[in-house]
Order: structure tokens, then C-alpha cells, then sequence
């Protein structure tokens, strides 16, 4: 076997799936830059915005991880009879959830603006995004199996054809209606429900001779839902760490004295996503290999899989040190018009923070590789605990350092924040020895 290969067949398909994101990030925040009079305003509302709902899906990503970790056990042992009620209980848990969160919608919602501070372009905003969560989160379950099950290509055609939709229908309905950003939330809700259609064909067409007929009896079994539930519940108080660290940096940012600091942070953040969803690429590729090895019990595998994830992680780091290096100010002027009044002052003043955009990637080299390892192996106990760590160190070194240097100890925060996500999880799997122990040494 290729190990190299069969890595990159996973992960590259997974790194185009998830540049369409923040590519759908780039043209949603260059809609809100060019769209009314007053740039930093429309592009701090959308920044509350889509906070406020990473928050929601971010907590909801247990139900792909979750699901990408077990379904790779299953496939790797040969168990279609489990990889088939995966998907089923993926998808109740899904559906569940989503219908929870229209119902709640509005505790939630108001909630989260006052938390936020948001504007009344941010509640229209909400409210008209809040109809594609449902989708959203269904769509977490489908990809979460389909990469248990080794399959990268669906998700990408599926994560194309969404942001293709939704980037197209956000400047129809934001310039075409004179919509604004509550167009690009209305392109949201169509785009999801578009996914999911398509992850429903694409299911069929492939995989309609390999699922086996549902026992609901099998599906909602205790013991492999105690397993689905408990792996969840670790994900999720995961999940929710991350969250809280990137809402709490908006949050900052709009408290700042200069008001500028948060469209300027929140610019320099898109540019640390790119980052982000190329690494994780290979995450995802760590995840599915990680957990077909450990099903098919095969310890040469596994570990020549997580020394060349590693390897190919720390790469990409090194790659996006050079690329932001150079044309950091060629990425920042997607994002702003030249032509508006603040824009010079916008760029300028993001300017004095970008070193820290260079030093990131080199900080986040191993938590992304790191995740993706863990998610594999289901050891999410160290996914949850790495993290407790990680987000209090975070809060600590900003409000300690916040007083002394401003909004650098923001930038500060989360670099040291990312960076001991990574080394906490190698360290506390005893240098991946745990990971490695789930294999009999006999094989």
C-alpha cells in the first residue's frame, strides 16, 4: 500500500471541499464590504452573524465526528451491518437536533444577539438563516459516514455544489433583491437544503448494494449507543471550547475602543481559515485512516499513517507561513473595496497585527492532525481534556496580557491556544502510544 496516496486521496478532496468554505466566508464578507455605505459596520454585523451560528453548528459537529470515527472501525473490520446503522443513528441524531433548534429559536436567538451585541441587521439575519440549520446539521451525518466509509469524493461535489449555490444566490439576493446580508442568509437556506438533496442521490447511486436493510432494533441498541453517545458528549464539550474561544474573539474584538479592531480581526481571522481548511484536509484523512487501521488491525499501517499525517500537516504549515509572508495585503484586498473611505485605514491597520497571521500556521501545525488522529481512534476523553486546558490557558493569557498590549493579547491568546491543543493531545497519548496500543502488538 501507498501510504502517501492513500492519504492524499482523501485529503485532497477534502481540502476543496473546505476551501469552499471560507471561499463562501471570502464572498460573503466581500458582499458586506461592498454592500451599503458604511463597509466596517455591514461587515461587523455579518461577523456577529455567522458567529452566532458557528456557535450552533460548531456544537452540532459531534454528529459528523462521531460518525467518522466509528464508521471507519466498522468499515475497516468489514461490518457493513454497522456501517449501515451509523448511518442511521447519524441521522435521527441529526434530524433531532435540527428540529430542536427551529423550535428554540428565538430563546436562542435573542440570547445570543444580546451576548453579542448585535445590531438589528444582525437579528434580520438570523432569523432568516436559522431555516437552514436542519439541513446543516443532517449534512454533518452525511459527511461524517461517508468519510467513515473512505469516501472523500462525495462530500466534495457535495460541498461545490452548496457553496456554488449559495455564492450564486447571495449576489443575486443581496445586489439583484437589494437584500444585503439577510440575502446571503436566505442563499444559506437554500444552498443546505440543495446539499442534502444531493447527499441523498449520491447515497443511492453508490452505496444502495452495500447498506443492508435497518434493524431499529440494532440501530437503537444501548451499548452501541452508550458508545455513539459518550464519544459524542466528549466531542461536544470539545466542540464547545472552540467555540467559545472564537465567539469570545468577536465578542473582544466588538469591545475594543477602536471599532475598526473588529472588522480588521475578523479579516485577519478568514485569512487564518484558509489555513485552517487546508490543514484539515489531512485531518480528515488522519480520522478515516486512523480508524479503518484500528478496525482492520493493522499496527504497520497505523503507524506509518500518522508519522506521514504529521509529516504532510507541518508541510501545509510551512507553505501558508510563505504564501501569508508575501500577499497578505493581495488577500486582505479581496475582502475590502479600495474605493470605500475606510479602506486604506482598514488595511493599515491590520497591517500592524498580520505577524501574528504569519506565526499561526507554525503554532497549528500539529492540533488540526492531532484532531483528526483522536476522532479516529475515538479517544475523545483527550480531545475533551487537551482542550479544557487549551481554553483556559487562552482565557487566562488575555485577561492577564489584555491590560499591557491591547489587542495583541488577543492575537496572543489564541496562538498559544491553538499551539497546546496539538501538544497537549500528543503528550497525553503518551507520544500517540495509546493510539497505538488499540492494535494488538501481534499484528
Amino acid at each position: 500500500m501507498n501510504m502517501n496516496r492513500e492519504i492524499l486521496r482523501i485529503a485532497l478532496p477534502n481540502i476543496v471541499s473546505n476551501i469552499t468554505v471560507p471561499l463562501m466566508g471570502i464572498v460573503s464578507t466581500a458582499i458586506a464590504g461592498h454592500w451599503g455605505a458604511d463597509s466596517a459596520a455591514t461587515i461587523g454585523a455579518l461577523a456577529i452573524g455567522v458567529s452566532i451560528f458557528n456557535f450552533i453548528y460548531w456544537n452540532c459537529s459531534f454528529v459528523r465526528m462521531g460518525t467518522s470515527g466509528l464508521t471507519a472501525q466498522a468499515y475497516g473490520a468489514g461490518d457493513y451491518r454497522e456501517c449501515t446503522n451509523m448511518l442511521a443513528r447519524a441521522l435521527v441524531v441529526a434530524v433531532g437536533m435540527g428540529i430542536l433548534m427551529v423550535l428554540l429559536q428565538y430563546p436562542v436567538g435573542e440570547l445570543a444577539l444580546r451576548a453579542m451585541h448585535g445590531s438589528q441587521m444582525t437579528r434580520d439575519y438570523f432569523y432568516a438563516r436559522i431555516w437552514a440549520v436542519p439541513a446543516g446539521i443532517v449534512l454533518f451525518g452525511f459527511n461524517g459516514w461517508f468519510t467513515g466509509m473512505q469516501n472523500a469524493l462525495i462530500p466534495m461535489f457535495t460541498a461545490i455544489t452548496v457553496n456554488i449555490v449559495h455564492m450564486l444566490c447571495s449576489l443575486w439576493f443581496a445586489f439583484g433583491l437589494d437584500l444585503g446580508i439577510v440575502g446571503i442568509a436566505y442563499a444559506s437556506v437554500i444552498a443546505q437544503y440543495t446539499g442534502v438533496g444531493l447527499s441523498v442521490i449520491l447515497l443511492v447511486a453508490n452505496y444502495r448494494h452495500r447498506l443492508t436493510k435497518i434493524d431499529w432494533s440494532e440501530v437503537l441498541d444501548l451499548r452501541p449507543l452508550r458508545t455513539f453517545f459518550t464519544i459524542n458528549r466528549d466531542i461536544m464539550l470539545r466542540t464547545f471550547c472552540i467555540v467559545a474561544v472564537y465567539t469570545f474573539f468577536t465578542g473582544a474584538s466588538a469591545r475594543m475602543e477602536d471599532p475598526a479592531l473588529l472588522a480588521v480581526n475578523t479579516l485577519l481571522l478568514q485569512l487564518f481559515t484558509l489555513f485552517s481548511y487546508m490543514n484539515d484536509g489531512f485531518a480528515y484523512a488522519a480520522e478515516a485512516l486512523t480508524g479503518r487501521f484500528i478496525g482492520a488491525r493493522d499496527l504497520a499501517a497505523l503507524r506509518d499513517c500518522l508519522r506521514r499525517c504529521i509529516a504532510w500537516g507541518t508541510a501545509v504549515s510551512v507553505l501558508f507561513v510563505g504564501i501569508y509572508l508575501v500577499g497578505w495585503r493581495d488577500l486582505m484586498g479581496v475582502f475590502v473595496d479600495s474605493h470605500a473611505p475606510n479602506a486604506a485605514a482598514i488595511v493599515s491597520l491590520a497591517g500592524r497585527y498580520i505577524g501574528w497571521i504569519i506565526l499561526i500556521p507554525i503554532a497549528s501545525a500539529m492540533p488540526f492532525i492531532m484532531d483528526g488522529i483522536m476522532v479516529g481512534a475515538t479517544e475523545t476523553r483527550v480531545m475533551r481534556n487537551s482542550m479544557f486546558w487549551a481554553t483556559a490557558a487562552y482565557f487566562a493569557i488575555y485577561y492577564a496580557c489584555h491590560p499591557l498590549i491591547g489587542n495583541d493579547a488577543l492575537w496572543l491568546a489564541f496562538t498559544l491556544y491553538m499551539f497546546l491543543r496539538g501538544v497537549l493531545q500528543f503528550f497525553m497519548t503518551g507520544r500517540l502510544a495509546t493510539i497505538y496500543a488499540k492494535v494488538p502488538a501481534a499484528k
